[in-house]
């Protein structure tokens, strides 16, 4: 979900100073990072309880499907029926074999049943925790481009087509942000040794490495003190207005910036 920007160009808050998001269908929400992860808690141990819960029924109902019994308790029941019935009604031995398969199946299908419903709550806990982690991760993302002082005060771009370019560079491990190279290795800090990079190191070493950096960099390839209007304050490169960027795709905003192409305003 794309953050909502105000007309300076930050993230748009509500009375509670949320971050507001809008969703697909248009509709505005502001997004609580503290309940989110809370919640991710919850439904990681409810998902960890109903995994248990599943196994320790299976490990009990192992030796009983060994020997060819899926449930103890039905299999207790039948041997009582066979030891309460009169030698007169016991017929032949084929009608305890027919009990016996009947409680089987009874507890077959109780055992079935159980594990179906126990796999689908399983499966649904997973489904929705994996959306509100995505939803975390792209807060803490989009929140690190939108509040970097860098971004704001050296690069001549906006932090939305920033992190278009930069935004795969960088992914969350455990609610941490870990930058990571070109190759995907992780990006560690040239002062804090044995540490991963903060943002600010690392969206400046990403810059410094970028091909065409000096269109992306305030004052750079510019004439007359930094302009960037007319022909001139691109250094003849190929302008687009932010409009025309802002229309297109991610991969063909990427494609624009890779080829030198100068976004004015």
């Amino acid at each position: 979900m794309p953050f909502k920007f105000n007309t300076d160009g930050n993230i748009a808050l509500d009375a509670d100073k949320k971050p507001i998001y809008i969703n697909a269908d248009g509709a505005e929400a502001p997004f609580d990072a503290d309940a989110t992860v809370a919640h991710i808690g919850r439904l990681n141990g409810e998902s960890k309880a109903h995994r248990v819960a599943k196994e320790a029924a299976e490990a009990a109902l192992k030796p009983f499907k060994d020997a060819g019994i899926e449930d103890a308790a039905a299999a207790a029941q039948a041997i009582t029926l066979a030891k309460n019935i009169k030698d007169g009604d016991l017929v032949t031995a084929g009608k305890v074999q027919e009990i016996k398969d009947a409680a089987t199946r009874t507890a077959q299908e109780q055992v079935a049943s159980a594990t179906r419903a126990a796999e689908e709550k399983q499966r649904a806990l997973s489904e929705q925790n994996e959306k509100l982690t995505q939803n975390l991760n792209n807060h803490i993302i989009g929140g690190s481009f939108t509040g970097s002082k860098f971004i704001a005060e050296k690069l001549a771009i906006p932090a939305d087509i920033a992190q278009t370019f930069f935004g795969s560079r960088f992914k969350v491990d455990e609610g941490k942000l870990v930058p990571m190279d070109a190759q995907g290795n992780p990006i560690f800090s040239a002062t804090r040794h044995g540490e991963h990079a903060d943002f600010e190191e690392a969206i400046q070493l990403m810059v410094g490495q970028y091909a065409n950096k000096d269109m992306i960099l305030k004052g750079s390839g510019a004439s007359g003190g930094g302009a960037r209007a007319g022909a001139g304050g691109t250094g003849g490169k190929k302008e687009i207005t932010r409009a025309q960027f802002d229309a297109l795709d991610p991969a063909a905003r990427s494609s624009t910036l890779k080829e030198g192409t100068v976004v004015t305003d």
